[in-house]
């Protein structure tokens, strides 16, 4: 702020390097969560960047791409994707396909389809931005490998779970191989391939890389180092899935700790590592301090983010999902439906967490007995994911189950119905 200051003072506001400070200033406000701030800041800078060195200036592009991360963050999709649509036709025309800047604005825009739930869209850039790298850079640079990385996520959000592995691992060897095994970006690649073996239920192998990557990420970085403590969330998840609920509370409380000092109690890392442990109190049974942590954490994202924000929207569906376990239909019932509803309009009926919506509140109707509209709606989740992930992803998967055991118990009552009336 300082800096800024005296650069709007003795250089004027619209010098270069008064632009510079505040674009630092509005990065600085973006890692500290206060997006707001960063991005008024960044709306400025970007408007006098125009006016002063042209639409199509490196710095201009530089400030319209920070702008756009901005509102991705804050969960304005659209307004992300137009900025960074922009911004590669022109560095693509002004740059030419194979500029880094390029490459890098292409990433961008394909992490955004990503977010939006558009994967075909997503892959297609980022098999020709990989191929791009790996001809220009080589396959063994570090942007080309974060590029394999962000394509296997992409693949991972399809469940094309081999296809996962096999670029995780190759990306991971040749990380460990050139930049080292203690690397940040071999850390990363690390805990990557770790989520794989996650999110297929290879506990064991993910929690082997997990304790690996915490330990290195401990004495190389540093115990507050926020990829370390991404490393402590990510291991007391899975000490969570394995049931191993006091290693997992113990491990996230500590880490819980450790971000309310570091980046403040109302940043959305902290905010993340409360609905975290929420979710721990919430498998134990203890519903009284799941929802105690719910309430608050939702506050605080309505506040700061705002009501339609997917972190938001998530912390609603916990919160439903806590009054569920509590037999607290009515409340579950609203808040789901309330959820699917916006997800719906602000993301579009098929994107993956509106089908997660549409999949608890349909659960919620069965729960409560409702059988028909909970197949009635399990049917129109089954067909959306069947045509947007595959029937093979294990969302889709998981929903078949549900539909499958809902329409045996609606037979079932059927003829116990039948029965019952001809006596």
């Amino acid at each position: 702020v300082q800096e800024l200051e005296i650069c709007k003072r003795v250089l004027g506001p619209e010098h270069p390097d008064t632009l510079t400070s505040m674009n630092n200033l509005a990065l600085t406000y973006e890692a500290q969560g206060q997006r707001d701030e960063a991005e008024r800041l960044q709306v400025q800078n970007l408007e006098i960047c125009k006016r002063v060195l042209g639409p199509e200036h490196p710095d201009t592009l530089t400030s319209m791409s920070n702008l756009a991360s901005t509102y991705k963050a804050q969960g304005q999709r659209d307004e992300a994707e137009r900025l960074q649509v922009q911004n590669l036709e022109i560095r693509m025309r002004v740059l030419g396909s194979e500029h880094p800047a390029t490459l890098t604005s292409m990433n961008n825009l394909a992490l955004t389809y990503v977010a939006q739930g558009r994967w075909d869209e997503a892959e297609r850039l980022q098999v020709q931005n990989l191929e791009i790298r790996k001809r220009v850079l080589g396959p063994e640079h570090p942007t080309t490998l974060t590029g394999m990385d962000n394509l296997a996520s992409t693949y991972q959000n399809q469940g094309r779970w081999d296809e996962v592995e096999k670029l995780q691992v190759q990306s991971l060897e040749i990380f460990k191989k050139v930049l080292g095994p203690e690397h940040p970006d071999t850390l990363i690649s690390m805990n990557n391939l770790a989520m794989t073996y996650r999110d297929q239920g290879r506990w064991d192998e993910a929690e082997k890389l997990q304790v690996q990557n915490l330990e290195i990420g401990k004495r190389v970085l540093g115990p507050e180092h926020p990829n370390t403590l991404t490393s402590m969330k990510w291991l007391a998840w899975t000490y969570r899935k394995k049931g191993r609920w006091d290693e997992a509370e113990k491990l996230q409380v500590q880490e819980l700790e450790v971000s309310k000092r570091v980046s403040g109690p109302e940043h959305p890392a902290t905010l993340t590592s409360m609905d975290n442990l929420a979710l721990i109190y919430m498998d134990q049974g203890r519903w009284d301090e799941a929802e105690r942590l719910e309430v608050q954490v939702l506050d605080k994202r309505k506040s700061s983010l705002g009501p339609e924000h997917p972190d938001t929207l998530t912390s609603i569906g916990n919160l439903a999902s806590t009054y569920g376990k509590q037999g607290r239909w009515g409340e579950a019932e609203k808040l789901q439906f309330q959820n699917l509803k916006i997800r719906k309009r602000v993301l579009g009926p098929e994107h993956p967490d509106t089908l997660t919506s549409m999949d608890n509140l349909a659960c919620t109707y069965r729960d409560q007995g409702r059988l028909a509209e909970a197949v009635a709606l399990m049917k129109s989740c089954v067909a959306r994911r069947t045509q947007k992930l595959s029937e093979k992803h294990p969302d889709t998967q998981s929903a078949i189950s549900h539909l499958r055991q809902w329409k045996e118990e609606m037979e079932k009552t059927s003829k116990q119905e039948a029965i019952s009336s001809e006596e």
